[in-house]
């Protein structure tokens, strides 16, 4: 579909069915990947509970620095689809461009500083001894293909900016694939391949990326999508990087103040799983669940990104009633499928952590996962849903704000304060459970205030 006729059907179709026509194809691209995810933690779990742990401790490391350069996207996004929304493309193609060139320079700069401080970041979060290796090769891995990550990230964002939400999902299930069938080969050293045990589950990852990466950065520079970028696009210009600094540095704060939030979790959970328990017992049933919850927030998720697209190409036409509609909408539509998926999660949740490894420890601790903490996932979908309005309308500082009082302000201390007053790792939980259901609460207050019914662009 032309990028034109995209635009008029953002602005002026109707609500859900637009919203399921962009979403549909970013559905399928967040199954690929948790189906990646899934495989992932199969073939690892295979290995031992402290090689399925190791990528659940390298990735809030790796989150932290890919969330600052979120941000950034997160602003080019909002800047491209208003410039969309109000039909000036000359200018969307420009700040496209300024946009990918950032995320180039930045991405170099986090692989090298990640692959030398990985050792001191994983002794910070208190990672077992057990862990340590296994997570410290992994990590490193994962670092040094940061840069081809970030730009397929770009790509990304770009992409469904302009309402493309079909292109990046083929070249994403193409690579997510690739990953899926190297996966193995390089674990276990199938047919001759290197036996790399968890390192090997890292370098299938950077492969695959890298492939992804190339072909995305080639359909931008040919024209062959609704982005063209060229030299004179790509060119460092300090007025373009100011607004886009300007509007996403908010963002990015958020977004890495929640990685990093995410970096304490982990030395929570080591620590209380440690002193109540087994860490590496608490931590391996934390990881698979964020593995399970994520096959949920792929609905959610696919949702809430195609609901972005349509609030910033309307905010930029000026359409604020028809996009707080749209908002409210995806927020039922993330509620009803969330809920759900918990029901089910409940249900059948002896047979699902069995199938991920046959550990009597996990099982036990997954029924504390949902006494404590899976009811407060539907309200995480209204959660994310605002979260995703303020960041697409590029009210940032709304975003950042809000991300910080739920994670900072609630998960943390009420994780570690009930863990300690309980003495059971059930406090932990219970204390990320409240922090989804409170964080919901402030977050549709504040929607409903509907401060953030104003565009970023000139005119």
């Amino acid at each position: 579909m032309k990028l034109e006729e995209m635009r008029d059907r953002i602005l002026e179709g109707p609500i859900v069915k637009t919203l399921i026509i962009l979403a549909y194809p970013l559905i399928i691209n967040q199954l690929v990947q948790v189906l990646y995810n899934l495989t992932d933690t199969f073939w690892l779990g295979r290995l031992g509970r402290e090689e399925l742990s190791a990528p659940g401790t390298a990735w809030p490391l790796v989150w932290f620095f890919m969330a600052i350069g979120m941000g950034f996207a997160t602003a080019g996004f909002a800047f491209v689809s208003q410039y969309v929304g109000a039909g000036e493309y000359r200018k969307a193609n420009r700040y496209a461009g300024a946009l990918y060139s950032l995320m180039m320079l930045f991405a170099v700069g986090v692989g090298i500083f990640g692959v030398i401080s990985a050792p001191y970041l994983l002794r910070f979060m208190n990672v077992s001894s057990t862990v340590y290796p296994y997570a410290l090769k992994y990590t490193r891995v994962i670092f040094a293909g940061i840069p081809f990550a970030f730009t397929l990230f770009a790509f990304n964002f770009l992409l469904r900016a302009v309402g493309d939400t079909k292109t990046p999902v083929k070249i994403n299930i193409a690579t997510v694939l690739l990953n899926l069938v190297l996966d193995p080969f390089f674990i276990f050293g199938w047919l001759g391949f290197p036996r790399l045990g968890v390192v090997g589950a890292a370098v299938a990852t950077m492969l695959s990326n890298s492939l992804g990466s190339l072909v995305g950065g080639y359909l931008l520079f040919t024209g062959k999508v609704g982005i063209h970028l060229t030299p004179e696009t790509l060119r460092p210009e300090v007025r373009f990087y100011s607004r886009i600094f300007r509007v996403g540095l908010p963002s990015s704060i958020g977004y890495s103040t929640t990685a990093l939030g995410f970096i304490f979790l982990a030395r929570i959970i080591f620590t209380l799983g440690g002193r109540f328990g087994n860490a590496d017992v608490a931590f391996a049933t934390y990881s698979i669940t964020n593995r399970l919850t994520n096959f949920m927030f792929a609905f959610s998720d696919g949702i809430s990104m195609a609901m972005g697209t349509m609030i910033g190409q309307n905010v930029g036409a000026k359409l604020y009633n028809r996009a707080k509609t749209i908002a409210e909408k995806t927020m039922l539509i993330n509620f009803v499928i969330l809920s759900t998926g918990t029901l089910l999660f409940a249900l059948f949740r002896v047979q699902i952590f069995g199938f991920f490894i046959r550990d009597a420890a996990i099982i036990e601790e997954s029924a504390k996962v949902v006494r404590y903490f899976s009811a407060s996932l539907p309200s995480f979908g209204i959660f994310s849903a605002v979260n995703g309005v303020f960041q697409s309308s590029g009210h940032t500082k709304k975003g950042m704000v809000l991300g910080m009082l739920r994670l900072w302000g609630l998960r943390l201390p009420m994780s570690y304060g009930l863990g300690l007053l309980m003495r059971d790792t059930a406090g932990m939980w219970l204390g990320m459970g409240l922090s989804n259901f409170l964080g919901a609460l402030v977050a549709l207050a504040w929607f409903m205030r509907g401060s953030w019914m104003r565009r970023i662009i000139e005119g």
